[in-house]
């Protein structure tokens, strides 16, 4: 086994866009300090951007010990080049342990840069993250196959260890209003050269597809719902239950729902309050991916589908007469009020 004693801690990669953090970020942090507590070491977020030192208190507030802070024109907006530069000046430095980022587009842009500029590996869209007892490495899982297997994945031999982790999948520390995080300036010369960009002009558009991740209720439809007409009738629970509506994977690739709807491993994980699976059989899957909801209520007519397993509540019926007359009843109830 190699010796990486001058390596330590765990750092976290900080999204922000127009001074506003993403939630992965917050995730990552509260995964971080369970990792930290392992290794006996502290968690430091890395916030690049320019004026954005106010972040630091909210950063120290979900757990981060010490934020490195890179204050730089050069970092106002997302480009690939100047972040790249500044998370490897980071790296080499400090020589964290392990780098945690989110997988959304910028840490899915971002990473592959700087675990390839510091020489080391790299394993993408994680679902967990654990410390190995024997050795102290990072057990990266992520799924494999199309998501029918589950690999398990070490980095032996370089370090920092680096994974992106998908948003949704770790939970938030409680945050803890009044603490402080050590706030680390670092100044680090980013050089400009040709793979620089030019920002002419930002276009700003309505995103009219829903987070899923996000939502309360979902209301989610899979192979049994038998077509995308079909789907209509979820739609209109889910508007009664003021939820949203999500999709299995096999739904997804019918063409019965768009992908963004998608819940499981190769989509979204969620945790609503409330988790209506209509026509679900559960495949492993797709439970990975929402088997943490507060309370799930199972409709299929096969009283041995796999979802039943995890179910708070189950309906072994006929979906299409199900559904409607829980719609029905959830209205009737509503109009009362």
């Amino acid at each position: 086994m190699k010796e990486f004693s001058e390596y330590k801690g765990v750092y976290v990669f900080v999204q922000q866009v127009e001074g506003v953090i993403a939630p992965v970020s917050f995730e990552l942090i509260g995964k971080a300090k369970e990792l930290a507590s392992s290794l006996n070491t502290s968690v430091s977020a890395v916030l690049c951007g320019c004026g954005v030192k106010a972040l630091a208190d909210e950063l120290g507030e979900y757990g981060a010990d010490n934020v490195v802070l890179l204050d730089d024109p050069e970092l106002r907006d997302y480009m690939t080049e100047p972040y790249a530069q500044a998370m490897y000046g980071v790296i080499d430095y400090f020589k964290p342990e392990i780098v945690l980022y989110g997988a959304t587009t910028i840490g899915r842009d971002l990473a592959p840069r700087v675990s390839a500029r510091v020489h080391t590996g790299l394993t993408a869209d994680c679902t967990k993250l654990e410390i190995e007892k024997e050795t102290g490495r990072l057990l990266m899982t992520r799924p494999a196959f199309g998501g029918n297997l589950m690999a398990t994945i070490v980095c032996p031999d370089f370090r920092p260890q680096m994974a992106t982790v998908r948003p949704g999948v770790m939970q938030k520390a409680e945050r803890v209003p009044g603490r402080r995080a050590n706030v680390m300036p670092f100044n680090y010369k980013i050089e400009r050269n040709d793979r620089f960009i030019e920002i002419l002009d930002v276009i700003k558009k309505m995103n009219e597809a829903v987070d899923i991740s996000e939502a309360k209720i979902l209301v989610a439809g899979g192979r049994g719902m038998g077509s995308k007409e079909n789907f209509k009738m979820l739609y209109d629970l889910a508007d009664a239950l003021g939820g949203r509506v999500a999709a299995s994977r096999a739904a997804v690739d019918a063409g019965w729902a768009d992908k963004e709807l998608q819940v499981g491993q190769t989509g979204k994980t969620v945790r609503p309050k409330l988790y209506i699976a209509v026509g679900i059989s559960g495949a492993i899957q797709h439970m990975a991916g929402m088997e943490e909801s507060e309370i799930i209520i199972a409709i299929n007519r096969d009283e041995t589908a796999p979802i039943f397993n995890i179910a708070d509540y189950g309906v072994v019926g006929d979906l299409n007469k199900v559904v409607p007359m829980l719609t029905e009843k959830i209205r009737a109830l509503k109009n009362e009020d």
